[in-house]
């Protein structure tokens, strides 16, 4: 159990709002409101940002997943709660600024409904993966409320411009082998093996160099919102001051590395 799991447990007396797991280099985190649909309450954005800090500054952490509790990812900001008390604006950076910020590639499993404020968190992740029960919609427009958390600005670079606006518009909800077919996720899986595929990619990426997997996690940042010239720029930089002459690559391959090519 993590501090942020044992403080909650031990003020609340009710169940850690995220739940933090490790399996080797990567760090499992589970929205943990099932009640609610995971809705993103004020603890859980708190627990969130708390714990891809952590993992950001681990270097035994690799990877991230992110997955729901229950029968759903989120449904979204907990709007009782929000409408109720102090503005989340009052908090600090939103959990998807640390998201995108952070170093480390970020996966999100997405085993259920997948709503507004959820279907947000879901797409400033590095990339989707649906269980075949997943469902995705952006209900903003419905209830009189703009994207707070990058929505707006993410998913037209993921699915197009026109996509998007029907996405976000109509709030219709869309299913994990629709929202494949779009972009919105890179694969639709059974659902009983979203979380085994996904640990499977995870593991995959854990394998790599460390640095050299954070650093074109980086540059493939930089690149999607750049000019080809620029990104190519970007790339060309890179490959010029990016050096990952250590032990750990000698041993990858093992002699000494000789020039790139």
């Amino acid at each position: 159990m993590s501090d942020a799991q044992a403080g909650a447990t031990a003020e609340t007396h009710e169940p850690p709002p995220l739940l933090v797991e490790r399996d080797g280099f990567v760090t499992i985190l589970t929205l943990n409101r099932p009640d609610r649909r995971n809705a993103i309450n004020r603890a859980m954005r708190k627990a969130i940002k708390k714990e891809l800090w952590r993992a950001d500054a681990d270097d035994e952490v690799r990877v991230l997943v992110v997955t729901g509790a229950g029968t759903s990812f989120s449904a979204g900001v907990d709007l009782p709660e929000a409408l109720s008390g102090p503005s989340p604006r009052t908090e600090g950076p939103t959990p998807t600024q640390v998201l995108r910020g952070i170093s480390k590639p970020v996966i999100a499993a997405v085993n259920g409904p997948c709503y507004t404020g959820g279907y947000e968190f879901a797409v400033n992740c590095s990339f989707v993966i649906a269980s075949d029960r997943a469902e995705f919609a952006d209900t903003h427009a419905q209830i009189g409320l703009l994207n707070g958390w990058g929505g707006s600005a993410m998913l037209p670079r993921m699915i197009g411009l026109s996509a998007a606006i029907q996405f976000m518009l109509s709030g219709e909800p869309i299913d994990g082998a629709t929202a494949a077919r779009i972009g919105l996720a890179n694969e639709v899986v059974e659902h009983e093996s979203l979380l085994t595929r996904t640990l499977e990619i995870a593991h995959k990426i854990a394998a790599g160099h460390p640095a050299a997997t954070q650093r074109m996690l980086r540059l493939l940042k930089e690149g999607a919102g750049a000019t080809l010239s620029h990104a190519l720029s970007l790339e060309a930089e890179a490959a010029v001051t990016f050096r990952p002459d250590d032990g750990d690559v000698r041993a990858r391959f093992g002699h000494r590395r000789g020039p790139a090519s």
